[in-house]
């Protein structure tokens, strides 16, 4: 298949994901969600409409309005989500049964199941709909992040959902939402997920010369100055992966237990070939 068809595959099988985690475990446990599929879930606690129904409708109306923000193959893709998911929402929306002596797991097997299919949309190039275009005109019109506006929009809708399904249901909706994001950010990130390094040491060389022979990693060197004493010296930089921080650690310590270690996460690289899709 070609790079398109994968990613509309990709799409489709997040779009089923994401509603059997709505229907096989949000909503048969009268949990709720952030966003746009929140108010789709308490419209149909309040009117028993057909989340797929009202789904598409909302989705459909915020793209319509906001299809500017997006680039063209983003918007598309947004649209196969939203016809998909809606679909899929239909179809699902008996599949589920209530687990009420433990609605911490399902709280957590929700938020699994939404994070996991809205990761395999968001990877694809696609959005999830409503909340996106919602925080990017919240950026427009407040200057707010888009990270920032998503949040706020998703706090709101559990909020009031929790005149419809109760505080503790609520704070229950509030686990699986945090699961989610943080399924989301590993489906995206997956095993490529890396992490920045800086090394201030009074053995650069050495560092360099064991980091690339014992992790096959390039080193940048970089030009440096202590602000206090004034002093120059060599500052090493490089990206490596989480599971290569521990063994990364144990190699500059070994030659240098004095080294000055900064670490800290990488949001996106960009350079052709370095990291696949």
């Amino acid at each position: 298949m070609n790079q398109t068809s994968k990613d509309i595959f990709m799409i489709v099988c997040g779009a089923f994901i994401f509603a059997v985690g709505v229907n096989y475990f949000a909503i048969p446990n009268r949990l709720s969600e952030g966003g746009v599929i929140g108010v789709t879930i308490v419209a149909h606690y309040l009117f028993d409409w057909s989340p797929g129904t009202v789904n598409f409708v909302l989705n459909t109306a915020l793209v319509a309005v906001g299809y500017k923000l997006f680039e063209r193959h983003v918007t598309i893709y947004t649209i196969i989500a939203i016809i998909f998911s809606s679909f899929f929402l239909h179809v699902t929306v008996s599949w589920g049964e209530s687990i009420n002596d433990d609605m911490l797991l399902s709280a957590l097997f929700a938020g699994l199941s939404v994070g996991l299919g809205l990761g395999l949309i968001f990877r694809a190039g696609g959005t999830s709909g409503g909340s996106a275009i919602l925080a990017r005109l919240a950026n427009q019109a407040f200057g707010w992040t888009i990270g920032k506006g998503m949040l706020i929009i998703d706090i709101a809708v559990i909020a009031g959902s929790a005149f419809i399904i109760g505080q503790e249901r609520a704070m229950y909706t509030l686990i699986s939402v945090y699961v989610g994001a943080k399924v989301i950010d590993v489906v995206v990130e997956g095993a490529n997920e890396r992490t920045a390094a800086v090394i201030i040491s009074s053995s650069p060389e050495e560092v360099m010369e064991a980091v690339k022979n014992k992790m096959a990693r390039g080193i940048t060197v970089l030009e440096g100055r202590g602000g206090y004493t004034q002093s120059q010296r060599e500052v090493l930089y490089l990206v490596i992966s989480r599971y290569e921080i521990v063994p990364f650690q144990k190699i500059v310590l070994d030659i240098d237990p004095n080294a000055y270690v900064t670490i800290h996460p990488v949001q996106e690289i960009f350079r052709k070939g370095y990291k696949g899709r």
